[in-house]
């Protein structure tokens, strides 16, 4: 494989990285706010937060799914040579 397409791979890589990372970050901020919930209660945040928290979840684990996917084509490709 040319050393070119492997390095596009690789910065493809660090990119869905760094989707993954802001994903966490996100469910790191939702859970800050829930848990300011317990303090001053409302019905209608919680139950966004909630939803974005599964939303955030769910995005962590495509994106975790698309970079393993990712990364054994690149292997293969890799090994090839």
């Amino acid at each position: 494989m040319d050393q070119q397409k492997l390095e596009q791979m690789r910065s493809t890589l660090s990119k869905l990285e760094d989707i993954k990372n802001s994903q966490e970050s996100i469910i790191d901020k939702i859970n800050h706010v829930i848990t300011d919930l317990f303090e001053n209660p409302n019905k209608d945040l919680e139950k966004a937060m909630n939803a974005a928290h599964q939303k955030a979840s769910d995005n962590v684990d495509e994106v975790k799914q698309a970079m393993d996917d990712f990364e054994m084509n690149m292997n293969k490709l890799e090994n090839q040579d």
